[in-house]
């Protein structure tokens, strides 16, 4: 297991090259995709289904995101799009089409639906947390301005 996170961080340290990420900002992405992909294999450890363990890691990926970005002072998206990385189900639409070509529809059906579900999780995760934490934050502003006048 230790040897996946690793390698899950080294390939978002990778990808991070490639979304163009520069100094400190690149290593956190890549701490946040190792973040992503242990809260993933720990998720599936607990609950072997695959949807609830990806929607779990989302919502774990977007607080670390949200945070590092503060801290940072750097846009959410940065972290978040490279952290999202180990996540995605590529190996499902694969699969799909796979099943598709050797005319296996009922496995191409699945496959393909479970692949959506993996990925409605991932953004569902991802919308939860990100409004979440707009909301808190635009209560917070508004109780300010609140209290200033």
């Amino acid at each position: 297991m230790f040897t996946q996170i690793l390698f899950t961080t080294l390939a978002t340290l990778g990808f991070g090259i490639i979304f163009n990420i520069r100094g400190k900002n690149l290593f956190f992405a890549a701490i946040v995709g190792g973040i992503s992909w242990a809260t993933y294999l720990f998720s599936l450890e607990l609950n072997p289904s695959l949807v609830l363990a990806n929607f779990i890691a989302s919502v774990v990926l977007t607080i670390c995101s949200e945070l590092f970005a503060r801290v940072l002072k750097t846009p959410v998206t940065s972290i978040l799009i490279s952290g999202l990385i180990p996540l995605v189900p590529g190996s499902g639409i694969y699969h799909t089409m796979y099943f598709i070509l050797e005319r296996d529809m009922e496995q191409a059906i699945f496959k393909g639906a479970e692949t959506l579900f993996i990925a409605g999780a991932l953004s569902f995760g991802i919308v939860v947390v990100s409004s979440l934490v707009r909301i808190i934050k635009n209560g917070h502003t508004s109780r300010h301005a609140r209290n200033i006048t």
